[in-house]
């Protein structure tokens, strides 16, 4: 005699989107940092890299503006692309960080680096488990801390042509508070944003979604982890 199966609940199928969605924001996140390090610890060990990366100011500049097309077009116009494209303009942004960010490897020690790094991962996930489960509302957090962005950003800015290391530490230390704050609200708004998906929406759209989640999750871990750079960071001699 055949066995009928109780059909699940809907908030049980609800909860399992849910997962599954947060699960992939995070893989594509760990897939884009994994690739970012490979590039960046690569192009450190290769003289002729360094030289063509690093030393041709017109090249580096050039991949910086790269990157900020990328994400710009990716933020902008992800919901007019094919999954595919928003993967591989994921992905390549990646390795353009990757590129640039190699210059940290001959700025600082290798051991000030992985010490830096899994403090940055420590205080991320903490962050992420707290803006997953608070049931406060992040959102004035969020506009606040986005306001504290636009002011490190002012402020790097004027940095550059003043060279004062007493604003780049506090720039610095800022900047830690408010990408903090900046993980705990991205990831509650991931949260809700999959906790409002329809049940039938395509696997391409949800693709698309958790690649934009995942470059914002992505780009919160990495200028946490640079800020946090600048304050443990040992400089090599």
């Amino acid at each position: 005699m055949e066995t009928i199966r109780p059909k699940a609940q809907p908030h049980v199928q609800a909860q399992v989107a849910v997962n599954s969605f947060i699960q992939s924001v995070y893989n594509w996140m760990a897939i884009g940092l994994a690739l970012t390090g490979f590039v960046a610890f690569g192009v450190a060990q290769s003289e002729s890299m360094q030289q063509l990366i690093i030393g041709n100011r017109i090249i580096f500049f050039g991949l910086i503006i790269g990157e900020l097309a990328l994400v710009f077009i990716l933020s902008a116009r992800i919901g007019k692309m094919e999954a595919g494209t928003a993967t591989a303009m994921f992905i390549a942004y990646a390795v353009l960080n990757g590129l640039t960010l190699s210059v940290i490897f001959l700025a600082y020690t290798m051991s000030s680096i992985a010490a830096t790094f899994f403090i940055c991962a420590g205080t991320f996930a903490v962050c992420s488990v707290y803006g997953m489960t608070t049931k406060k509302d992040l959102t004035s957090m969020g506009s606040f801390m986005m306001m504290g962005l636009i002011g490190i950003i002012i402020a790097s800015v004027v940095n550059m042509f003043i060279r004062s290391s007493a604003l780049s530490m506090i720039v610095s230390y800022i900047g830690v508070i408010v990408f903090v704050g900046l993980t705990a609200y991205d990831t509650q708004k991931l949260k809700h944003m999959a906790m409002t998906q329809p049940a039938d929406m395509e696997a391409g759209v949800v693709r698309k979604g958790a690649i934009l989640g995942a470059l914002t999750l992505y780009l919160d871990f990495i200028n946490l982890f640079l800020m946090m750079l600048r304050i443990f960071g040992g400089g090599r001699d």
